[in-house]
């Protein structure tokens, strides 16, 4: 049976994903064979396994670290807020269906056998499990029906490690003051504090650090700095945009809102609602400069690349954005600023405009014509800017959004779209989760370089898309000033769709003119898209794609690069040889010994 050992944090957004994807890459380069759990997770960015199942985006990076193909054991509990009051459960990679928060709370319970059953799978599997705790386990209103701190780490045996962060200040009322809110029992399993995002001469900060140790009774494991590594934000998006973004408050299952199911003080903002304001770095961290560790302003790239970015994407900051993660391989090439527009004034004259991905499609395209924002972007298109929608953003660009069957939980259940492609949407109650290999069509408009280039991702909506009034492709003919041809609707991409025993190819997405849209997610990661993408809009511009440093541009690569990084900069902070005898394994950092 594998070894465990758990993070948990002082608040939400204090590092946890960060430390637990780090230590799933320490322990494989180690030598062991290390996965990631959590119990239950609060995101809309999620991630399809190649078994047509449905996981948060944070086990995926861990699992990523761990170098292993990531699994819905690993969180076998999804939320995916859909409403003010309420969220989609999604049980071991399948919906259950949308409960309010009060209602999931009674319920949760029931599903302990559920979570046990993925740990005990993983455990026999694994080596070492590094399971990561959601907010706080000092929720002393909620803990007695806890299954992802305490109530999770007294299931599987696990030590814990608390993480508190220095950076917002008071780590020591942090860390004490959670010490000391948690039962005798629950205090018994914290074998070591961690002291993250630090900046400055540690010597400075010893004698706090031995305070701590004689007030708590529980030695510190590790004072880690403020690390530079550029991976996935926090994996989730509920609560307001701090009133940038309409009205779309949201409080998800538990009472609970941000990354982890935790209540804000902040009027609803998460740390991955900053990220996207530019106020966090790629690990949803705020610098006391008013800077970011790996985002500057808005541009989600390192600071020294910031300065002067040769292309300009705008991404529509919608509400209830699901899977921005999308742009995280755009946002990576150096000549590339991607930045997240919630109004009109922010919109400017971009390179591309991209509507993303959503949980609720007609509550968000109501949203983006209230804002202003529909018209900013209609003229834009009209001036031949490559507009380009994915997922629920790909169906607003159609004509009509229909969901009589009310499947997003929204109070419309019909919405004109902005009528750039002649589309209609239907929801149906089934979700496609599937992940799908092809290539890009023959494209038209300014993106067509991008034709033929290969692709992979996966497709996770509820609305099946088509043209409308039972036309083809052939009768989608459009009249324009600047070309002798009508300008028709073209299939976006050719799939191979593939589920855990089917495979069927199919087409997915239109493009007319300067308009694409698609149901892929990840759709950017294949380097050849995203490097013939920028390189396109470089050259719609006059630059030369080798000055930009595009052409050896390798996302995969990159990521590799960062987690070696990360794992490098825990090995030198954190006390290695003590988590190992934490976790009760002899001879420290190598499986041979």
């Amino acid at each position: 049976m594998a070894k465990a050992i758990m993070v948990q944090g002082t608040m939400s957004n204090v590092g946890k994903s960060l430390i637990a994807a780090g230590l799933c890459r320490i322990f494989r380069e180690d030598g062991y064979r290390v996965a990631p759990f959590k119990s239950q997770n609060m995101a809309l960015n999620s991630f399809i396994t190649g078994d047509g199942l449905e996981m948060g985006r944070a086990q995926v990076v861990q699992a990523e670290a761990a170098g292993i193909r990531p699994t819905v054991d690993m969180n076998p509990i999804l939320l995916k807020p859909t409403t003010d009051v309420g969220s989609q459960v999604i049980v071991r990679g399948v919906p259950l269906g949308n409960m309010k928060a009060r209602d999931y709370f009674a319920y949760k319970k029931e599903l302990v056998p559920v979570v046990m059953e993925s740990y005990r799978r993983l455990a026999e599997e694994y080596d070492i499990i590094v399971i990561e705790g959601a907010g706080s386990p000092a929720e002393i209103n909620l803990n007695h029906e806890d299954i992802v701190n305490m109530g999770m780490a007294a299931m599987a045996d696990a030590s814990v490690l608390l993480v508190g962060d220095i950076d917002r200040g008071g780590v020591f009322a942090q860390l004490y003051g959670t010490v000391s809110l948690l039962k005798e029992e629950e205090r018994a399993r914290v074998k070591g504090l961690v002291i993250n995002k630090f900046r400055g001469d540690k010597t400075i900060l010893d004698p706090g650090v031995s305070m701590l140790e004689e007030l708590c009774n529980i030695p510190v494991a590790g004072v880690v700095p403020y690390m530079q590594v550029e991976l996935e934000d926090e994996d989730s998006l509920s609560g307001a945009l701090e009133g940038r973004a309409g009205n779309a408050a949201e409080v998800p299952l538990d009472g609970k809102a941000g990354n982890t199911e935790e209540a804000l003080t902040d009027g609803g903002r998460t740390a991955a609602m900053d990220a996207l304001d530019g106020k966090a770095g790629n690990t949803a961290e705020v610098r006391r400069d008013g800077g970011t560790a790996a985002m500057d302003a808005q541009d989600g790239k390192p600071e020294s690349t910031a300065a002067a970015p040769l292309v300009d994407i705008a991404v529509i900051r919608f509400p209830r954005i699901a899977n921005f993660t999308d742009f995280n391989a755009l946002s990576a090439i150096p000549c590339v600023r991607v930045r997240y527009v919630a109004r009109p004034s922010e919109l400017g004259a971009p390179d591309l405009v991209v509507l993303p991905g959503t949980k609720n499609t007609i509550s968000d395209l109501l949203w983006l014509r209230s804002s202003g924002l529909e018209a900013a972007v209609l003229k834009l298109a009209s001036r031949r800017v490559p507009i380009w929608g994915i997922c629920g953003g790909f169906q607003m660009l159609g004509e009509e959004v229909i969901d009589e069957a009310g499947a997003e939980g929204a109070s419309v259940h019909r919405a004109a779209g902005l009528g750039l492609l002649p589309l209609t949407t239907w929801f149906e109650a089934e979700k496609v989760r599937t992940q799908v290999t092809g290539s890009l069509g023959e494209l038209d408009g300014p993106l067509s370089v991008l034709s033929g280039k290969c692709l992979t991702g996966y497709e996770i909506h509820m609305g099946r898309t088509a043209i409308s009034g039972g036309r083809g492709p052939e009768d989608t003919g459009r009249l324009v000033d600047y070309r002798a041809e009508p300008e028709i609707c073209r299939p976006m991409a050719y799939l191979l769709e593939t589920q855990s025993d089917s495979k069927q190819v199919k087409t997915d997405g239109w493009n007319r003119g300067n308009v694409y849209g698609s149901y892929v997610h990840g759709i950017f990661d294949d380097p050849g898209i995203a490097r013939s993408l920028t390189e396109a809009l470089l050259a719609k511009k006059g630059f030369c794609a080798d000055l930009a440093g595009t052409a050896d541009f390798d996302y995969a690569a990159f990521k590799e690069m960062q987690f070696t990084a990360l794992a490098k900069g825990l090995r030198e902070s954190l006390d290695m040889d003590r988590i190992y005898e934490i976790m009760g394994i002899e001879g420290g950092n190598s499986r041979e010994n």
